[in-house]
């Protein structure tokens, strides 16, 4: 990561973190949340590398255009050999922590990450093989919050969901949630629907981004209705 010092330990009362190492996907991370991801880009065989080996979290940001995979830019004119197709992302993200580390064959990584706190970022910075590093401050954790009874249902069929999952053998290891299961809690309700629902990208890091979990919950609610889903 050139000369710029990860400073996964220096979050300060402000909540800042400084030099972040950003990976943009076609996802959204939220807090909670399990991210598998192969990774063979040069660019993030060293920065996952040396978060590995530090216990460094990374900032997971949804791509608003680009794509996660560098391709060159053939609509510059004049195109020189390096120029790559320009990359945009959202400037409220997640920080993932990496659970799971292995190396399954030369330049290939594979791990598994969890989301731990979403950030925003108030400076980035492109270093010359294409990193992106951003410094950012953390956003307040969602407060917790009882599931009122009109949104019962939404935990209902989630806890639904876990015991078909449980009943047709899924391995824990295989599972798309992580326990423990907070089936009375709102934030924590509306974060696995978000992650397990088909939605447009920009609708998940709307949702995401909404400080209010009885608000994303209600919001879930309404697709879980309009998408047919029998509670």
């Amino acid at each position: 990561m050139g000369d710029h010092n990860l400073k996964h330990d220096a979050m300060s009362d402000d909540l800042t973190l400084i030099s972040l190492p950003l990976f943009p996907l076609d996802t959204v991370l939220y807090p909670g949340g399990l991210l598998p991801l192969r990774i063979f880009e040069v660019r993030y065989l060293d920065m996952i590398g040396k978060c590995h080996k530090a216990g460094a979290p990374f900032g997971i940001v949804s791509l608003t255009e680009g794509s996660e995979v560098r391709r060159p830019n053939h609509t510059a004119p004049n195109r020189a050999a390096g120029d790559f197709a320009p990359e945009a992302f959202s400037n409220v993200g997640t920080l993932a922590t990496i659970t799971d580390f292995s190396i399954s064959q030369p330049g290939l990584m594979v791990i598994n990450c969890v989301g731990t706190h979403r950030f925003e970022i108030f400076r980035r910075e492109k270093l010359k093989h294409g990193l992106w590093i951003a410094d950012v401050t953390r956003l307040m954790d969602d407060q917790s919050v009882r599931i009122p009874d009109d949104l019962q249902s939404t935990a209902s069929a989630l806890a639904k969901l876990i015991a078909s999952l449980k009943e047709r053998g899924v391995p824990a290891a295989q599972m798309p949630l992580l326990p423990p299961y907070t089936l009375d809690d709102c934030g924590w309700v509306a974060n696995r629907w978000c992650e397990l629902l088909p939605m447009p990208l920009e609708l998940r890091q709307r949702l995401m981004m909404l400080d209010n979990p009885l608000l994303r919950l209600e919001l879930v609610g309404d697709i879980l209705e309009r998408t047919g889903i029998s509670f």
